[in-house]
């Protein structure tokens, strides 16, 4: 059963139950095994739960002498090696907690906020990555005393968040591709789909702006592998004309490079290629790509030890958490064999 409390939208399960005309036991049944209620009432019920912005909390999370946390992970996907490490640092911070973690696959859910509704009955706290869930979604966590962490997402007022950082160092970045003697750069990726991305952008902005030169706009992309795929075989077609290319993250970079040299070009003679993440497969490649390490796992790690601490009652942090990056130099923007790793920017 589910036994009522209050949340911070003043719903209970008895109103819930009440504003749907049906007993407490049937919305219970919707909550925990909604394929056993008819598709009506189911519905009836879920709506209710919608309009009264009840977030419905299980017997066994609310019992006081109960000790394990289980704490939600919403990640757009899991495709490509950010995800992966992110998901990887989270979930061995957590078994060091003795928390377990239920993951929510963003991209899969066709209803994504009622999905995170239903994930947040079953959890103690939820981590949040970028802006995966919209902020009304997040809001009704929160007014039901779920802790909420928000990774790599734009800081808002009473909720933590965790961030690695961008700006700086994507301007370090590209003023170290400009000291090569580039002079037509661009950005590879769309700035308005993270504010980390964001980020990177205003950084290549601010690198030429200091020099008194002006930016080009941004090449608007997913970051995906067959995007980069396809920006370079525009690019071998004429429609974009650059020396340097900066990445929005290694994804783009290793693949774009990979195109151009298949079709002939040279990475650097031709153009400078660098990205962003320092995958494993960007030390290997030839040549090796200049890129900057930001600490993926380390942000899992940090979140599911803030959520840990919000649990325990510890006071949600008022500036965002920033973690250092730093810019890893090889071959691929002009350096010679054996740069060395650029000193971290916080």
């Amino acid at each position: 059963m589910t036994i009522a409390r209050q949340t911070g939208s003043g719903a209970t399960i008895y109103s819930v139950a009440e504003h749907a005309g049906v007993s407490i036991a049937t919305v219970s049944r919707v909550i925990q095994r909604p394929e056993v209620v008819a598709a009506g009432t189911r519905q009836r019920v879920l709506d209710a739960i919608e309009t009264l912005s009840y977030v419905p909390v299980s017997a066994a999370r609310s019992l006081a002498v109960r000790h394990h946390e289980a704490h939600g992970l919403v990640l757009p996907e899991l495709s490509g090696p950010y995800y992966a490490e992110l998901l990887m640092g989270f979930e061995a911070r957590a078994a060091e907690l003795g928390q377990s973690v239920i993951l929510l696959l963003a991209d899969s859910k066709s209803d994504l906020p009622r999905a995170v509704r239903q994930l947040a009955t079953r959890v103690d706290a939820l981590a949040v990555f970028g802006e995966v869930v919209d902020q009304p979604s997040v809001q009704r966590v929160l007014q039901a005393g779920k802790p909420v962490v928000v990774i790599a997402g734009e800081h808002r007022a009473g909720v933590e968040s965790i961030a690695a950082e961008n700006t700086s160092s994507a301007a370090q970045l590209t003023e170290h591709v400009l000291k090569h003697g580039r002079k037509r750069l661009l950005f590879v990726g769309d700035p308005d789909a993270a504010p980390d991305i964001s980020g990177r952008y205003a950084g290549f902005v601010q690198a030429h702006r200091s020099r008194r030169r002006k930016p080009a706009d941004p090449v608007r992309i997913a970051f995906r592998e067959n995007d980069g795929t396809a920006f370079a075989d525009r690019m071998l077609t004429g429609e974009h004309v650059a020396d340097a290319l900066v990445c929005a993250n290694d994804e783009l970079a290793l693949s774009i490079m990979t195109r151009l040299q298949d079709a002939g070009h040279s990475v650097p003679d031709d153009v400078a290629v660098v990205g962003w993440d320092d995958v494993m497969t960007s030390r290997y490649v030839r040549p090796g790509l200049t890129t900057v390490r930001q600490p993926v796992g380390g942000l899992g790690r940090l979140a599911a030890e803030r959520l840990h601490e919000l649990v325990s009652g510890g006071a949600v942090n008022d500036d965002p958490q920033v973690l250092p990056t730093r810019i890893v130099l090889r071959q691929s923007c002009g350096c010679p064999p054996g740069g060395v790793p650029a000193p971290p920017r916080s």
